[in-house]
């Protein structure tokens, strides 16, 4: 049976303008999204990772539109997103929430946790009465492992995992299809890490949601994720099922990445071989030509400056790649 694709984007990319020069050719652009292809589809669970500043965070914000894409195709549920005007796309909003990064300040402090909790219901539900607009709140902080007798504190009286509960709380109590989470456990202990992935894992399951984790940490992503996509300086390299890019990686950046993954065992520790990247990740201001993994890739070659690399693989397991393929692409 053919998946329902709920969220798709083509050829998306977020352009920041560093300066206004009058000449177009003083301008300097930064290409934080550059040309991202992407289906989400309805139930799973869509894994973003790659090293700080390679464009994970700006592409989900361009996906829910909290960030102006500056070009591309944008569809939720088969509907243009980017020709909906400021009210259409306000009423929209329900059906997709977000999950931020520090839970302690996207939280506003003057309000108790069971008005922040209750805000998106105020704004989208207005109707509703103040009995069952607290009903709904004590019943999602009951679901995310929150005491309904703390409902009257204040964000400051709370842990950073339990303010992220908050954060959570808040983003499905519209009970929204799509939950982009933006790195939802970096901010955290380490101790409390595991609880809070456990925790959405679990809402997932029970509220048939669909999520897009954004993380850096691979066993994260691992842990919860039906797919996989491998970001570098705003473009993709490597988008799977997470057990085809985690046991059968064939992007060097991808083999990079999951060989500095920490291993417990000191034994298997030693015995690894570790891919250490040469070279320092390029400035966004002037990327390599050709393929942007280039000038750290050890398989490099004169080709890849002069080409873009292109996409093999299949819907499984893709690759953009110049020397490396996957078989033969068919979408």
């Amino acid at each position: 049976m053919k998946q329902q694709v709920l969220l798709s984007a083509s050829d998306l990319r977020v352009h920041f303008n560093i300066n206004k020069h009058i000449l177009p050719s003083k301008r300097k652009v930064v290409k934080a999204v550059d040309g991202i292809d992407l289906d989400v589809y309805r139930g799973e669970t869509l894994g973003i990772v790659g090293e700080s500043g390679c464009g994970k965070s700006t592409l989900a914000r361009a996906l829910l539109r909290l960030i102006e894409p500056s070009s591309g195709q944008l569809h939720w549920k088969g509907q243009d997103l980017l020709a909906l005007g400021k009210h259409q796309l306000a009423d929209k909003r329900r059906e997709f929430q977000m999950v931020f990064q520090d839970p302690s300040a996207c939280l506003n402090p003057r309000l108790t946790i069971s008005e922040c909790i209750a805000e998106p219901l105020l704004t989208h539900e207005p109707s509703l009465s103040r009995s069952e607009v607290e009903q709904r709140v004590i019943k999602m902080m009951d679901k995310v492992g929150l005491l309904a007798s703390q409902r009257n504190r204040y964000p400051h009286e709370f842990s950073g995992g339990q303010c992220q509960r908050v954060g959570i709380a808040r983003a499905l109590i519209l009970k929204p299809d799509l939950v982009v989470c933006d790195e939802p456990v970096s901010a955290l202990d380490v101790s409390i890490q595991a609880q809070v992935i456990n925790l959405l894992d679990d809402l997932k399951q029970e509220m048939g949601l669909t999520m897009l984790m954004i993380a850096h940490d691979l066993s994260v992503v691992r842990h919860i994720s039906d797919r996989v996509m491998v970001m570098y300086l705003g473009k993709p390299m490597e988008i799977g099922r997470y057990d085809k890019v985690f046991d059968d990686a064939h992007h060097p950046y991808t083999k990079a990445l999951l060989s500095a993954v920490p291993v417990a065992n000191p034994t298997l520790a030693r015995q690894r071989n570790v891919q250490l990247l040469p070279g320092d990740l390029p400035s966004p201001l002037n990327p390599p030509s050709g393929c942007v993994f280039r000038t750290r890739c050890p398989d490099s070659s004169n080709q890849c400056a002069q080409q873009k690399p292109t996409l093999s693989g299949h819907s499984d397991h893709q690759i953009f790649c110049t020397h490396t393929q996957i078989g033969t692409y068919n979408p």
